[in-house]
């Protein structure tokens, strides 16, 4: 792959392919040169067989400083409408929303909470919402009785994780303009979020390996 000049100065100033957390972080930080606030990610290699559904890893954590990104909402609702509105959703709606997304014009949001009654209506629009991580689902909190809730938590900074086809998980865990002790903390709250995921259909450390980078740099493996 190509990579352009910022990319390649960052990459001769690392001075190794693994650093501790906090050293990793001050590079992502010193190195991101690009003119918008770069987000960091976490990637995450698991020790999975990702085509065995029992080994699936999906949960949720809570960043103690957020993301540093506005999360968009989208309720699906029809009795708690003015209630998804008034906490901040970005899209609320019922049966007519669901008819959209089956037609596949899907809502501009990054999380789609629904209250159960709606998951009998919603569960032929899986095979759209599905592989766009969107499906409203009991164990990341998205399907609830609690819509205030709900939302007031994401918009705090909870987000929702899961594994890809070839067995990562990625997660924000917030901006370059964060502190060092900011990010550390995110951090930690992300891995112990993942962890908690281990059961009894993984027979082996949960976690492979991580490294973390920012939007446009190179990644570096935590030792």
């Amino acid at each position: 792959m190509k990579r352009g000049k910022r990319y390649k100065n960052a990459l001769d100033k690392r001075s190794d392919e693994q650093m501790a957390l906090e050293e990793a972080l001050k590079y992502i930080k010193d190195n991101a040169t690009a003119k918008f606030d770069e987000s960091v990610e976490v990637h995450v290699k698991l020790n999975i067989d990702p085509k065995r559904g029992e080994q699936a890893v999906r949960g949720s954590v809570t960043l103690p400083h957020g993301t540093g990104k506005s999360v968009k909402i989208g309720v699906i609702t029809e009795d708690k409408v003015d209630e998804a509105k008034n906490a901040g959703a970005d899209v609320v709606g019922g049966q007519e929303l669901i008819d959209k997304i089956k037609a596949g014009n899907i809502p501009d949001v990054d999380v789609l909470i629904a209250t159960p009654d709606m998951m009998p209506k919603l569960a032929p629009a899986a095979r759209v919402l599905g592989p766009r991580g969107l499906m409203p689902s009991p164990k990341t909190d998205t399907v609830t009785p609690n819509v205030k809730e709900a939302i007031e938590s994401l918009k705090k900074g909870k987000a929702n994780f899961k594994n890809d086809n070839a067995g990562n998980v990625h997660q924000v865990i917030g901006k370059v303009s964060f502190d060092v002790d900011k990010l550390v903390e995110n951090y930690n709250a992300f891995i112990e979020a993942l962890n908690a995921c281990k059961n009894e259909n993984h027979k082996s450390k949960l976690i492979s390996r991580v490294s973390v980078c920012s939007t446009m740099s190179p990644s570096v493996e935590i030792k």
